[in-house]
């Protein structure tokens, strides 16, 4: 069941990449990390993120679809209709 739930979490990010996306992220020790960047590539266990920041080369961040099933991980799509969560339904 969560393999189907995880296969879910990659088609629905699928459908954004080359998108705009806010990163909340979990930082450890009750620290919560932020980042806006562009969603770059969606792999068969992660997902990878260009970060636009100016102060560094170019920096990229992965994460695991389980770290959104687990909400360690929140994305919000920024496109001209507004913001907008990426939410997955909890399995029945």
């Amino acid at each position: 069941m969560a393999k189907n739930a995880l296969a879910e979490i990659k088609t629905l990010l699928d459908g954004y990449v080359g998108q705009r996306i806010r990163l909340k992220a979990n930082g450890g020790r009750k620290k919560t990390v932020e980042h806006v960047g562009i969603l770059e590539e969606t792999y068969p266990l992660v997902f990878i993120v260009k970060l636009d920041e100016t102060a560094r080369p170019v920096r990229r961040v992965s994460y695991s679809y389980a770290d959104i099933l687990t909400e360690a991980v929140e994305l919000t799509v920024l496109d001209e209709k507004g913001p907008q969560k990426i939410t997955v339904s909890p399995a029945p």
